[in-house]
């Protein structure tokens, strides 16, 4: 089983992604499980803060060192190996190869990020990785950790059901072929006549000469960088 742990100031936003698609399929099958820490039980104040202004000076608030390290270490009581993952915009992009990596791991903690960021000290001493969506910002840690979940648990054999992963886009290097369902003529628009034959070798060609077209027409970048 897949466990994740994400420390965050906003638990109830995870709901969605525990009772509802994929993710819950797995869930129910104890393919995976999602458990969320609300950093503010770590609080040592009464008003439950756990951000301070920045040393320096500057605009916004700096989430405090000790919650979150007290935080962490309350999971690591029971999952003393699980790598601990910062979303922050400064990490390595996750990418196919990135999420496929990570599903090998038994258990990840994620830190989501709110205001100005964490103290780098939380960085440099309880962060295994940084992990980033992609060159922007947004409002927090939460959405990204949501994406990494999903991506990270399609990975895992039995999740999906009876599909897999294997033909994702992005799994061997190229975009994924067109899909096409009923009806065969829509406004003129016709079904290509191969997936109509019933030949499955002349579709899984046609399938990887597609793939292949779609690749060069929308992200020749990948063609160059995979030789292909």
């Amino acid at each position: 089983m897949m466990h994740f742990d994400v420390i965050t100031l906003f638990p109830e936003m995870f709901s969605a992604i525990q009772e509802e698609g994929v993710l819950a399929r797995g869930i129910k099958k104890s393919l995976l499980s999602i458990n969320t820490w609300q950093l503010r039980d770590f609080s040592d104040n009464k008003y439950r803060n756990i951000d301070d202004a920045p040393y320096g000076g500057g605009a916004g608030m700096v989430m405090q060192v000790k919650p979150i390290r007290d935080c962490i270490a309350k999971i690591k009581q029971t999952t003393p190996d699980a790598t601990v993952i910062y979303l922050s915009p400064q990490g390595e992009k996750l990418n196919h190869q990135l999420a496929v990596e990570l599903s090998r791991f038994e258990s990840l903690i994620l830190l989501c990020g709110r205001y100005e960021g964490v103290d780098e000290r939380v960085i440099e001493h309880d962060v295994d990785r940084e992990i980033s969506l992609g060159d922007y910002v947004i409002s927090g840690g939460e959405l990204g950790a949501m994406v990494l979940i999903d991506a990270v648990s399609r990975q895992i054999s039995g999740v999906l059901g009876n599909q897999d992963s294997l033909s994702d886009s992005f799994a061997n290097g190229l975009l994924d072929y067109p899909h096409y369902t009923r009806p065969k003529v829509i406004d003129g628009q016709r079904v290509p006549e191969v997936l109509l034959s019933g030949h499955q070798a002349k579709i899984d060609a046609w399938r990887a000469s597609q793939a292949q077209k779609n690749t060069h027409k929308k992200r020749p970048d990948l063609i160059q960088h995979n030789n292909y």
